[in-house]
């Protein structure tokens, strides 16, 4: 048995009976017997399958790199227009929902604050509140539990498409969670509806759901790395690779400066919780270093309960820049639609963290600063769980 999805229970019922929809989904968008929803849909009796919408990366995720738009085009299978949600508009046009009685968001999110599905999801509501559509949210498990919350808090004016809403790294919520946060908290105001899961706990991780896992994104291969990305992911604002072009992005980060041995030695000489930092040697294929050695170690998460993905992550960072102060250097903009402000910057939510480790504060002690803000998200965010 499986967790039974928002996607199983809906099209399980009659609610969208002679309804003309569309859907907003992905290769991950599947069943627990991995029929992909965009076919349960165009092969229901009693609804009409009306158009399908992508989010980044692409309706089928064939775009590797983040930050390239993908184009909008026809599905020859199911003979319905796909509109792409990472292209000239971030948000669907009035013409895309013209006739549309229902708007089906049915995405797998990773569970961190910079995944930008969560952010197509907000911009479908705030799209269905301006044209009178309704939005119906098919929950999908949170794959790194719905425990933990963990991070720096987006702050106001560092706003991004990695970042619409002041919510911290590791938010800890479903996407239906979300959807309902983003929708009464920040003011959206869509006529919505949240499908929930059946059998989903908050302390259950992906593999205890018995779904399949397909990947949600071209670099979000396994579990694995989606267990370290809320800190690993904090790498796309530096020139340290964090493993795109190898098997196991986010997992491995490595530089042209350390000595793979001795950086490890000092990692786990931290003493953080849950992990140990193997020395490791790599050569991206593509984007950062490619084809050139890179030195650093691979995460192994040996303690799922224990480990701090987003306090190891900035561990990592600062052991890169004392490695190579000379080497290491923030990325430039423009990252993800912003031309202005650091990327890392909109990443972390605002210009705290990089200034902190700039300064040489402790990553124990970075963690630490986040405390009051977390706890206080934690108190709003009670007010949406449905699990």
């Amino acid at each position: 048995m499986h967790v039974q999805l928002g996607c199983e229970r809906l099209l399980a019922s009659s609610a969208l009976d002679q309804k003309r929809v569309g859907v907003v989904c992905n290769p991950a968008s599947v069943d627990g017997e991995l029929r992909h929803v965009a076919d349960l849909f165009a092969r229901h009796p009693t609804v009409e399958l009306a158009a399908l919408f992508g989010p980044q990366h692409g309706f089928r995720s064939d775009v590797q790199d983040n930050m390239i738009e993908t184009r909008h085009g026809e599905d020859v299978v199911r003979r319905v227009p796909v509109y792409s949600l990472y292209s000239e508009t971030r948000e669907p046009t009035a013409e895309m929902l013209a006739g549309l009685d229902a708007l089906v968001i049915d995405l797998q999110d990773v569970g961190s604050r910079i995944y930008t599905f969560i952010y197509t999801m907000a911009n479908c509501l705030i799209a269905a509140r301006k044209h009178g559509v309704t939005a119906i949210v098919c929950d999908r498990p949170n794959p790194i539990g719905g425990m933990d919350v963990e991070g720096p808090m987006l702050a106001r004016g560092y706003e991004s498409f990695v970042g619409q809403y002041p919510i911290p790294m590791r938010h800890g919520m479903t996407i239906g969670e979300l959807a309902q946060l983003f929708n009464a908290e920040f003011g959206i105001g869509a006529k919505l509806e949240v499908i929930k899961m059946d059998g989903w706990a908050r302390g259950m991780y992906f593999d205890a759901t018995g779904l399949p896992w397909v990947m949600p994104s071209p670099n979000m291969p396994t579990l694995d790395t989606a267990i370290v990305y809320p800190g690993t992911v904090l790498f796309e604002g530096t020139n340290v690779s964090e493993g795109r072009g190898t098997t196991r992005p986010f997992e491995i980060t490595g530089a042209p400066w350390p000595v793979a041995e001795r950086f490890a030695e000092q990692m786990n000489a931290l003493g953080l919780a849950g992990v140990f930092f193997r020395p490791a040697v790599f050569e991206p294929t593509f984007q950062k270093h490619a084809k050139t050695a890179c030195a650093g170690c691979q995460m192994h998460v040996l303690d799922r309960r224990a480990f701090k993905p987003v306090e190891a992550g900035v561990a990592l960072i600062a052991a890169f820049r004392s490695a190579g102060p000379a080497q290491f250097a923030w990325r430039q903009p423009p990252y993800e639609y912003e031309h202005t402000k650091m990327p890392i910057d909109i990443l972390a939510g605002s210009s705290e963290l990089r200034e902190q480790i700039d300064a040489g504060v402790s990553a124990r002690d970075i963690a630490r600063s986040w405390t009051a803000s977390v706890d206080a998200f934690k108190k709003i965010r009670d007010r949406y769980l449905l699990y």
